[in-house]
């Protein structure tokens, strides 16, 4: 399988995501054109901080309309997207339950909704929507709790999977679990559900695993109105033909895997495999009417993590195994805490853009979506993979627009994090904005999350180092990057080790080449933890040979909030304090000074802005070029709350740094630049972690952000270059 790379990194990335001029040999991409948050759609006087979500996600027949389901509120959200690069919000509709799936007919919307009172008692309904009106205009009982509705191509009928799911904390969630799932065909005209002719379908006794209690999950309809339906739980696959007579059925089958990471260790090691795996499969869309493609989630058993072509007689006609899941991996994407489940597969899409078939396949845990040409579907080719959401679960193509939308469900806010989203993406000519740093191509495949800190080589412009944060405990690595390629490569990593093992207790945040092959490190402490702030050096090969504490002085005011970058300035080394300490006045952190020669430390003051309502303000970096001593400082805030994310210099000959104990000086600052404009590029929500900054050997600045190990968050890292810094 070939993966055209075509994303840009640095300045030129952000400028072709902007809209510059396009050069004459440019292919047709999808980019990221906009990004709505749920809580938009709340209306005035409502509580905007309750939890909301955007899941199922579907457009009107002139692609100018999107709806989606929203769970944890209990409506149908309303987006007007006639300029898909300004989204606004038209409001939400209850539903009188828990919608599961949205659909649009003409002029009429059509949710699923649960409403059962348990697991042993499950119920749900059709709600029908007056577009015109907003206004509900009609229910189906369905005997059920749904799950998945789709559309016949022609408007005629409304397939739904009746799912009856089952207690997870039942049994450790095997089956059977009573009452048994089944699908629904429901004939519409003019609007109008036909519920006296509801047909149930019944799909009992086919699987062989769970027969009695068979859990359908997703369905599809093809042009000829045949249905597929996939039974997750029951690993097995329905074909229904046009005459509601089931015409095909069989497993799902197993899948074996190489070269994945099947343990959660804190590091990540694509080096082992899985034999036998269940498939499992959630989303299935039809490709023409011969075939169709299954989402392979492996959310129960366990660990599928690709997709599967199949003719529709059940024969496999690709399987992608876990090729998919290795390259984002490379993107730095891999939720290494789900590592026995992978990247979950959750949702395809399928869609006609231009002359080319494409195939959109929507990984939840990594927030990522793939596109691929599959003209033959037994060789796709991966063309791009795009940042979504966090936790992307719908996805709807509008090929009449060259629109691609996802529906993300993952609210964070309550603890600090996004909300949900709706993303808008555009094919065009031009060059993909994402992704911005990629491992691709490296053998054994370097996988890395969470990078921390920055540092430049002495005398190679373009080549870098970056450090990962604790995130990965049992791997902790300096990255070798080439900022001269697009986008950027990570060429190499190195673990750093004491003794030949990995070193334990690290929580790198800081990094800088001493001049000769080796690197100083700084160290992130965690009294809790025991970690130790510390400065640490190490040799070419990653080795520790000397390990630096902090003084009683400063030890005695230590919280977890401790060193964040590392910069040499002769035989000094300068770190920055990320958070006041105990000894600091409000809104001053300390610049330390540690003398190598005479094994002595000193500080300044730096004042930091003043933080919004509920947000702390701190350091995330320190490098020092000529005659200018460069500092990040960010808020901890994301998305629309996110106000300071800046890099400031202070004139190394202004600097004096004190004695501990004693009055430390105060350094004057002044504004470089403010990032946040170069984080809304994209067009997504802005990321909080502004967390490596350095000045290569040419003088120009590079910027990355911390992707959090894809933990509570979309997993991206935006990389970057601020061009020359004077």
């Amino acid at each position: 399988m070939s993966f055209r790379r075509r994303g840009l990194t640095s300045a030129l990335a952000l400028s072709a995501a902007a809209g510059a001029a396009l050069p004459a040999s440019a292919e047709a991409v999808f980019n990221r054109i906009a990004s709505f948050a749920t809580p938009l759609n709340m209306a005035e006087g409502e509580d905007k901080s309750r939890a909301s979500s955007a899941e199922i996600i579907a457009a009107n027949e002139d692609g100018t309309l999107l709806i989606y389901s929203d769970s944890p509120l209990g409506v149908i959200g309303l987006i007007d997207i006639t300029d898909p690069k300004s989204p606004q919000p038209l409001g939400n509709i209850d539903v009188g339950g828990e919608p599961t799936t949205t659909q649009i007919i003409g002029n009429f919307a059509y949710a699923a909704v649960n409403t059962s009172e348990s697991y042993a008692n499950p119920s749900g309904k059709l709600v029908t929507i007056d577009l015109s009106t907003r206004a509900v205009v009609g229910e189906c009982d369905l005997g059920g709790q749904p799950d998945s509705v789709a559309r016949a191509k022609d408007g005629s009928f409304l397939a739904i999977a009746i799912e009856n799911e089952r207690d997870e904390d039942v049994n450790d969630g095997a089956l059977p679990q009573m009452p048994a799932g089944y699908l629904v065909k429901l004939p519409v005209a003019e609007g109008a559900a036909d519920c006296a002719a509801l047909q149930k379908i019944d799909v009992t006794g086919l699987a062989a695993y769970g027969a009695e209690d068979p859990e359908p999950e997703y369905v599809d309809v093809n042009t000829a109105g045949e249905i597929v339906l996939t039974m997750q739980e029951n690993n097995h696959i329905v074909v229904v033909g046009a005459d509601g007579a089931i015409s095909a059925n069989f497993s799902a089958g197993t899948v074996d895997l190489d070269g994945i990471d099947t343990k959660k260790d804190g590091k990540l090691d694509f080096t082992g495999s899985m034999q036998g795996v269940t498939r499992e499969p959630d989303g299935v869309k039809w490709i023409g009417t011969d075939h169709f493609v299954t989402a392979n989630e492996g959310d129960w058993e366990g660990g599928s993590r690709g997709f599967t072509i199949w003719a529709k007689d059940g024969t496999v006609v690709y399987e992608s195994g876990a090729s998919l899941e290795r390259e984002i991996a490379a993107l730095g994407h891999y939720p290494d805490k789900r590592n026995k489940k992978g990247v979950e597969i959750e949702s395809v899409e399928v869609a006609q853009f231009g002359g080319d078939t494409l195939l959109f396949v929507v990984s939840e845990r990594a927030s990522v979506v793939a596109v691929y040409n599959i003209n033959d579907p037994a060789a796709p080719e991966l063309l791009q993979i795009l940042p979504s959401g966090i936790s992307p679960e719908g996805i709807v193509a509008i090929p009449s627009r060259n629109l691609l939308v996802t529906a993300n469900e993952v609210d964070l806010r309550e603890d600090g994090g996004a909300p949900a989203h709706v993303m808008i993406f555009e094919r065009a000519e031009g060059t993909a904005a994402y992704p911005t740093l990629t491992s691709a191509g490296t053998d054994p495949l370097v996988g890395w999350v969470a990078l921390s800190g920055l540092a430049a080589d002495p005398v190679e412009a373009g080549k870098l180092y970056a450090v990962s944060d604790s995130f990965l405990s049992g791997q902790p690595s300096i990255y070798t990057i080439d900022a001269t390629q697009t986008p950027a490569k990570i060429t190499g990593a190195t673990v750093v080790t004491r003794g030949k093992d990995a070193a334990q207790k690290l929580d790198l945040e800081g990094i800088a080449a001493d001049g000769e092959g080796g690197f100083w490190l700084a160290n992130e402490g965690d009294a809790a933890k025991l970690v130790p702030h510390a400065v640490l050096h190490v040799d070419a090969d990653g080795k520790i040979d000397q390990e630096i504490g902090l003084p009683v002085e400063l030890l005695s005011g230590q919280k977890r909030f401790g060193l964040e970058g590392i910069s040499v300035a002769g035989n000094t080394l300068w770190m920055a304090v990320q958070r006041e300490w105990g000894d600091d006045p409000k809104g001053m952190v300390k610049l330390l000074a540690y003398d190598l020669e005479a094994e002595e430390w000193s500080a300044v003051h730096y004042p930091l802005e003043t933080p919004t309502d509920g947000a702390w303000m701190g350091l995330s970096e320190l490098t020092i070029a000529g005659d200018w001593m460069y500092i990040v400082e960010r808020d901890n805030q994301i998305a629309d709350r996110a106000a300071v994310k800046k890099l400031y210099r202070v004139k190394m000959a202004d600097l004096a740094p004190a004695k501990l104990g004693e009055t430390l000086p105060v350094v004057v600052k002044e504004e470089v630049r403010d990032f946040i404009p170069d984080l809304k590029v994209t067009n997504g929500y802005v990321l909080d972690k502004v967390e490596g900054f350095t000045i290569d050997a040419s003088g120009t600045g590079y910027v990355v952000t911390d992707n959090d190990g894809v933990d509570d968050s979309s997993g991206e890292t935006l990389f970057w270059s601020i061009g020359k810094v004077e």
